[in-house]
């Protein structure tokens, strides 16, 4: 009686994590609309009262809007192999790509890698997370035309660590960006 408990609450406990563990994506269709929609407002306008010196410190232009957007595509160690929590991100980011908003624009899909390995060996795998990437949202209705792949390797770590795993990722760009 008590190994038949056990077993049902480890069973029970197992069903609990496997459906809390579905991939629900971290972010929504309309929330990618939102970011690359928002247009550039160009150099910041102010008034300045005082010298010329004093002045210049307080302009500069605002940082340009709806570029890159981090589709959180997260990859395993020396893998191009989309996981499940990556499908659920990825099928968002083709509904947006299908939106009106969105329908006409052109995205650079970047691949990224860690640090581990040689400079070649990330190149190649960074191409092959960011043409899986490509293949899996024209699989889901997105023009191949309107999608480039671009290897970047390992050379813009998204945290301190360039080794951490959240370096293994891929991006999207808006064309010309």
């Amino acid at each position: 009686m008590i190994r038949s408990k056990i077993i049902f609450g480890v069973v029970s406990c197992l069903l609990t994590t496997a459906a809390w563990g579905q991939s629900k994506p971290a972010y929504t269709a309309a929330d990618i609309e939102r970011h690359f929609s928002q247009k550039d407002l160009g150099a910041a306008r102010s008034l300045c009262i005082g010298v010329e010196s004093e002045c210049a410190k307080t302009t500069g232009t605002r940082p340009k809007i709806g570029s890159g957007f981090d589709l959180i595509v997260n990859f395993n160690y020396n893998s191009d192999t989309l996981t499940e929590g990556a499908k659920a991100n990825l099928d968002e980011f083709a509904k947006a790509l299908r939106g009106a908003s969105l329908d006409h624009s052109s995205f650079m899909v970047e691949g990224h890698t860690d640090a581990k390995g040689s400079d070649g060996f990330n190149m190649d795998l960074s191409a092959r997370r960011a043409q899986a990437v490509v293949h899996y949202l024209e699989g889901r209705g997105v023009e191949a035309s309107r999608l480039q792949a671009k290897a970047l390797g390992k050379s813009r770590p998204r945290t301190q660590d360039p080794s951490a795993p959240e370096n293994r990722r891929v991006e999207a760009r808006l064309q010309g960006e």
